[in-house]
């Protein structure tokens, strides 16, 4: 597969996996917002930010529903969900003959849909209805995607590109949150204390499915090791790993270049560190520094994939 294809397709997968988590954290964060007992608006704000990953023009200013609109409005930073709608049909208007035609009709509507003028008034008369409607346009696109397009390389460029930046946003969230919620004293099991984690496990849409597991009782350790370690889950983080090195796997078996020993060697660390460490030995050290780890790892990985499956030089092709 060309490059250019490549880029396109990955990024374009990224871009409404970023948008999805926006949307998502930002539904959460103005829904806790209404609990007056809890944290302070600007200390969740913060978090939702921090979280996010870039603070830049997104610092608090007592109006919420303008910061808001912001995040979501916004053209400019990499993180609003216009700006990663707009960066979407972009990459899929690139590479418009290798996707089909549903996938392109489902990313348009959903293009159309949050710039047209009827999405601010929806915004500020229903803002539930409007951010279920942009994750209902998301989850719709990634259907057809899965259910119209061979699963040749494009569509493991498309699943590459979704679990990379699902894996690195959660572990984001949940470094974030750790030192509220996974290093608080036992006084902290209160009202308050339910209502954000909770809140931590639907924005991975993973409340449910905890519940399913280890039932509604709340306990910040099962929670970590369910959003960690869990193989079972979409969102969690090791499931995202495992889908990872199932892509790069499938992409080698296609015919594509073979990916040399150190995107292997990193994929598998990461598998590997996943897969043999128990929740007990990650809380018994410094859950912080393994999150980070894991971002870093992460981060890693999307290096080495540019280099060797997009950005590569000619005669780097030829030593592999």
């Amino acid at each position: 597969m060309l490059s250019r294809v490549a880029d396109s397709l990955y990024w374009m997968s990224r871009y409404l996996e970023r948008a999805e988590n926006t949307v998502r954290q930002l539904d959460v964060t103005m829904s806790l917002m209404l609990d007056p007992g809890g944290a302070s608006a600007e200390t969740r704000w913060a978090r939702l930010v921090s979280a996010l990953g870039d603070s830049e023009g997104l610092e608090w200013k007592g109006e919420l529903e303008s910061m808001a609109r912001t995040l979501v409005f916004d053209s400019v930073n990499r993180f609003a969900v216009t700006f990663c709608v707009n960066g979407a049909r972009e990459n899929a208007r690139q590479v418009r003959e290798e996707i089909s035609t549903e996938q392109w009709q489902r990313l348009n509507r959903l293009y159309h849909q949050i710039r047209s003028p009827q999405a601010e008034d929806q915004f500020r008369t229903n803002l539930n209805d409007f951010l279920a409607s942009i994750v209902d346009g998301i989850h719709l696109f990634k259907g057809v995607s899965d259910t119209t397009m061979i699963h040749g390389q494009g569509w493991q460029f498309i699943r590459l590109g979704r679990y990379l930046e699902r894996a690195y946003a959660t572990a984001t969230l949940l470094e974030v949150y750790q030192p509220d919620l996974f290093c608080a004293p036992e006084r902290e099991h209160s009202g308050a204390q339910y209502l954000e984690q909770v809140g931590l496990l639907r924005c991975c849409t993973a409340f449910e499915a905890y519940c399913q597991v280890y039932t509604a009782d709340m306990s910040a350790d099962r929670i970590l090791e369910f959003l960690l370690l869990n193989r079972d889950f979409p969102h969690a983080i090791r499931y995202s790993v495992d889908s990872i090195m199932s892509s790069i796997e499938a992409i080698q078996h296609s015919g594509a270049r073979r990916p040399p020993e150190e995107l292997t060697a990193g994929i598998g660390r990461l598998h590997a560190m996943l897969g043999y460490t128990t929740i007990h030995e990650i809380l018994s050290t410094d859950p912080g520094a393994f999150l980070h780890s894991i971002r870093q790892q992460c981060m890693r990985i999307h290096e080495l994939v540019y280099r060797y499956y997009i950005h590569y030089s000619i005669q780097s092709a030829l030593a592999i």
